[in-house]
């Protein structure tokens, strides 16, 4: 098997559910607490032994480029001033790994997005994280994907429970066998399915390990749901595909913790829950918010 260390992360969305503030900022750069989302979706590739990241980026996202390249003009003046603490968090982002851009041009769905990483990944496995779902750093997921990757090839998605009034919003796996060890053989996917469609409450979150058999299957998937060439598409195709063909798809069933940032409520609690755990904001936030809810809690 082929050792895994590309990470592929699609950035090209547009960002409306935002919208005015993603007007002209990028989806990705709007802070979760005090580091930018996208940040944070590296920072766990780079942990799992990704270090060869690819942004799929569009229009009017520069910012992320600026984001991970080197500002000497800001460090020069930390170091002017001393600053070793700030100097240190804008360096962090810069030495996180090496990250390469292409644009997506016409943005027409995530199996589209995919596709433009077929020059730079070549003939290997590699990892897929979307920016809207963070996972927890205490409950890595990436590292179980790529070993269930290694010992049974094939294509590995991220699975879920859910609550089956909230299937509609993902994609569900049917399931063919139980593997062990919190690992199933998916027989089919549904995107996006109705509660009485769906085939499981498994839902299919962000985060995927590929086998390169994906890109010819993409080549040949015609646009569906929205209009766009989904990935689930690509990965129904390729869990009826024979083994010796870069067939077959397993799924990791993650049962950790996830924030979601997908919208601006999901968005919200992401940012609280996480402003909880923060090492040095944690404590007075956590005391300020409950005296705000018991005392001060405006009336709707």
């Amino acid at each position: 098997m082929s050792k895994i260390y590309k990470a592929v992360i699609p950035a090209a969305g547009r960002g409306v559910r935002f919208l005015p503030a993603t007007k002209a900022t990028p989806k990705e750069m709007l802070p979760v607490v005090d580091k930018p989302a996208i940040e944070y979706v590296v920072a766990e590739a780079v942990e799992a032994g990704l270090t060869d990241v690819l942004l799929i980026t569009g229009r009017n996202k520069r910012a992320l480029e600026d984001h991970f390249d080197r500002n000497t003009e800001l460090e020069d003046a930390l170091r002017s001033k001393n600053d070793q603490e700030k100097l240190k968090l804008v360096q962090a982002s810069t030495d996180l790994a090496r990250i390469h851009y292409v644009r997506q041009g016409d943005p027409q769905g995530l199996g589209h997005a995919v596709l433009q990483a077929e020059n730079h990944v070549g003939n290997e496995p590699f990892a897929v994280l979307l920016g809207d779902d963070l996972i927890d750093d205490r409950d890595p997921i990436l590292p179980a994907m790529i070993a269930a990757q290694q010992k049974y090839g094939g294509s590995v998605i991220c699975l879920m429970r859910v609550p089956l009034d909230r299937i509609h919003l993902y994609g569900c796996a049917s399931v063919d066998s139980v593997l062990g060890d919190g690992v199933i053989r998916v027989a089919d996917l549904v995107e996006k399915p109705s509660t009485d469609e769906a085939p499981s409450d498994l839902a299919v979150i962000g985060r995927y390990i590929l086998d390169p058999a994906v890109f010819g299957v993409l080549h040949n998937t015609p646009h569906g749901k929205g209009g766009e060439i989904q990935l689930t598409d690509a990965l129904r195709v390729l869990a009826g595909m024979p083994k010796e063909s870069g067939g077959g798809v397993v799924g990791v069933i993650f049962e950790g913790r996830r924030y979601d940032t997908g919208d601006r409520l999901s968005w919200l609690q992401s940012t609280v829950q996480l402003a909880l755990r923060h090492p040095e904001l944690g404590e007075d936030f956590g005391d300020w918010l409950q005296q705000f809810v018991t005392d001060d809690m405006p009336d709707r």
